[in-house]
C-alpha cells in the first residue's frame, strides 16, 4: 500500500465498523494481488449466514476481561472463534451488556402485557413494541418466539477478519476503533489544530505534524497512567499540571527557584511517567556581579 511507503509503516490492518462490510469490500481486501489484513464488524441480524450459522456454532467463550464490581472499570469481554466456509469470525460478548439487553427487553414485554389488557390498537403503531407482538385480525399477543429470538443477540457483536491475530487481540483492536474518532475530535478542538493561519504548505505540514506529535505524547501518557492504575480526565490533568509553577528569586548574586505546591493528580502523573518532582527550593546558576561592584536588586519571575 502507498501509505506503508509514505509514512514507513511496517504493517497495515483495516479496522472498520459494520457499515463498511459488503461482498465487494471483502473481495477487494482479499484480492490475491493486494491482500490487506482487515477486521470488520458484521451485521448479525441481516446476514443469514451469520445469524443462522455463526451465532449457532458450538464452542466455549474465552474470557478476555473479567467483570469487576466497579462499573467504572473496563467492560468485561468474552470471545469465541468460528470458521465457516473459509471465513474467520470472532463472536464477542459483553456479559454486563447482555444483562442490560435482557432487562430492557423484559421491561418492554412487561409493559406490553399491561397495555394489551387495555386493547391492542394503541400498540400497533409503536415500533419498539410492535416487533414483540403477533397480531391476528383484531387481537394481539406477545410473540414468545420473537422474544426468544432476540435474546440470541444480547450483549454480542460479530467480527470478520483475515488476520492471524488471536481472537482476543482481534476483539480488543476493534474496540479501539472509537479512539480514532476521538483523535480527530482532539486534533480539531483539544489541541487547537484549527484554525490554521499559515500560508505555505511547509508551515501547514509542520503545524499539523506538531499536533499529531502531541497526540502521540498524550497516548503514551494515557497508557502509562493506565498501567499505573490511574484513570484521570484529560481536563483534570491539564489543569493540575498548569498550576505547577516555579518562582525564581534573585538577590545579591544568588538565584533560587521555588516550586509551587503540587495539586490534584499532578504528583501521580509525574510518578506514572517516571519523572521526579522538582525540589521545592533549589539553587540555580548564580548571577555575576555588576562591573561597578554594586549589589543586584531583588527580582522575581514566574515560570
Amino acid at each position: 500500500m502507498k501509505a506503508e511507503k509514505t509514512v514507513r509503516i511496517n504493517r497495515v490492518c483495516i479496522v472498520a465498523d459494520r457499515g463498511m462490510i459488503s461482498a465487494d469490500t471483502v473481495e477487494q481486501l482479499e484480492s490475491p494481488t493486494n491482500r490487506t489484513p482487515y477486521i470488520l464488524g458484521a451485521r448479525m441480524r441481516k446476514v443469514k449466514k451469520i445469524r443462522d450459522r455463526v451465532l449457532s456454532h458450538p464452542g466455549r467463550y474465552k474470557e478476555v476481561r473479567t467483570e469487576s464490581s466497579d462499573p467504572k472499570k473496563r467492560e468485561p469481554l468474552k470471545v469465541k472463534q468460528v470458521q465457516i466456509d473459509g471465513c474467520r469470525y470472532i463472536i464477542c460478548q459483553n456479559p454486563r451488556q447482555q444483562r442490560k439487553d435482557a432487562a430492557d427487553r423484559e421491561a418492554i414485554v412487561k409493559a406490553l402485557t399491561e397495555k394489551l389488557k387495555k386493547g391492542p390498537k394503541s400498540l400497533v403503531g409503536n415500533k419498539g413494541f410492535r416487533k414483540y407482538l403477533k397480531v391476528e385480525k383484531d387481537s394481539a399477543r406477545i410473540d414468545e418466539k420473537r422474544v426468544t429470538y432476540e435474546a440470541r443477540f444480547d450483549g454480542k457483536w460479530v467480527l470478520q477478519t483475515n488476520t492471524d491475530l488471536s481472537p482476543e487481540k482481534v476483539a480488543l483492536k476493534y474496540k479501539e476503533l472509537w479512539r480514532v474518532e476521538r483523535v480527530f475530535r482532539d486534533v480539531k478542538s483539544l489541541l487547537d489544530t484549527r484554525p490554521i493561519f499559515h500560508q505555505k504548505d511547509q508551515t501547514i505540514r509542520g503545524h499539523v505534524f506538531c499536533s499529531f506529535l502531541a497526540l502521540v505524547l498524550r497516548k503514551e501518557l494515557d497508557q502509562r497512567l493506565v498501567k499505573a492504575g490511574h484513570r484521570f480526565e484529560w481536563a483534570e490533568i491539564k489543569q493540575d499540571l498548569k498550576s505547577l509553577q516555579t518562582v525564581t528569586i534573585e538577590e545579591n548574586g544568588r538565584r533560587l527557584a521555588i516550586r509551587s505546591q503540587s495539586k490534584g493528580v499532578c504528583g501521580k502523573v509525574f510518578q506514572a511517567v517516571g519523572v521526579a518532582m522538582p525540589p521545592t527550593i533549589r539553587d540555580v546558576e548564580p548571577i555575576p556581579e555588576k562591573s561597578d561592584g554594586s549589589a543586584n536588586k531583588i527580582r522575581v519571575s514566574f515560570n
